[in-house]
């Protein structure tokens, strides 16, 4: 399994904060953008088909040790998170309801995000994983700040 380190997480936020955000809906195998947003994969695990429990325990607990290890960094830049728990946009979205960008895809991913506003950017992290058999992720957001309230 590859880890990735903090630092190359941050490196990686970085760089989409700095990106023009597209005019439409673009998608390369890492990142997913859109008008006022992209949804970056910062890491990803293996699937877990016929896994043994433990070695999807430890998996779980790296993958959530890489995260707490980034909001801990990105609490030093910008302060604590708010935690906005995404389960009523999935429901939403589930039931056909309009959710706003990147709200509609990151509630797919992830179950809930840690997010900040800087620089007039809203940045927020998560992990999620979309079924006990498919991989861990690790994703990172950056939209514009007045589009997700």
């Amino acid at each position: 399994m590859t880890h990735t380190s903090t630092a190359q997480h941050l490196t990686a936020i970085d760089l989409l904060r700095a990106r023009d955000f597209p005019a439409r809906p673009t998608r390369s195998a890492m990142v997913e953008s859109g008008p006022g947003f992209h949804i970056a994969q910062l890491r990803a695990g293996e699937p877990f088909w016929d896994a043994d429990p433990a070695d999807v325990r430890e998996t779980a607990e790296e993958f959530r040790d890489e995260l707490e290890g980034l909001i801990s960094a990105l609490c030093l830049r910008w302060g604590e998170p708010e935690v906005l728990d995404l389960s009523a946009h999935l429901e939403r979205a589930a039931m056909g309801m309009p959710v706003p960008p990147p709200l509609d895809s990151l509630c797919g991913y992830v179950p809930r995000v840690y997010a900040w506003r800087a620089d007039g950017r809203w940045v927020a992290v998560g992990l999620g994983q979309g079924e006990p058999d498919l991989p861990f992720q690790l994703l990172a957001a950056v939209a514009a700040a007045d589009t997700v309230r």
